[in-house]
């Protein structure tokens, strides 16, 4: 039987996280909004809840999101862009700890993303969800997601779902 799990994941526009994780073969679903954690992190930040199963792992969930923002440098926003992942579970919170220190050999730089619980969740209002695959003809699109999506198709092949993968020009 293929479970379903969820994570969040926050780093800079949820417009571009949610156009990584859309195209990643096992992400069943991307739900693009504001999350809110605890304490210091008690505000609303962009950021996606991703659904997904068996297919694909934490481990390379967290290492794609880690390679597709500034997951080693404060954002001037860092209120709105703030870089997170957000857990479910204790369970969850302790398996993401050892994954950021396990990967954290892949950079040169220290990674900046807190491991924060899930407090709460806004989404996005309608007209703006899945604006990549909606808009990839826009300026922004092809300025800041098209990057993005050519870095996941060059390191991250083994993981994406090419074939419905249309970058605009």
């Amino acid at each position: 039987m293929n479970s379903l799990h969820k994570i969040g994941f926050g780093g800079g526009c949820h417009w571009c996280t949610e156009a990584v994780f859309q195209y990643l073969k096992g992400v069943v679903k991307v739900e693009q909004g504001w999350i809110a954690s605890n304490g210091d992190n008690n505000s609303f930040s962009e950021a996606v809840i991703v659904h997904f199963d068996n297919e694909i792992s934490l481990n390379v969930l967290t290492e794609i999101h880690l390679h597709t923002h500034k997951s080693t440098v404060y954002h001037s926003r860092g209120d709105k862009y703030r870089s997170a992942i957000y857990t479910f579970s204790t369970a969850q919170y302790e398996e993401s700890e050892t994954i950021l220190r396990n990967l954290q050999t892949r950079f040169e730089s220290k990674i900046i993303t807190k491991i924060v619980p899930f407090i709460a969740f806004k989404a996005s209002r309608v007209q703006i969800q899945n604006y990549y695959i909606t808009n990839p003809e826009k300026p922004f699109c092809k300025t800041f997601i098209n990057p993005k999506l050519k870095l996941l198709l060059d390191k991250f092949s083994d993981y994406v779902k090419s074939e419905n993968m249309q970058l605009a020009d």
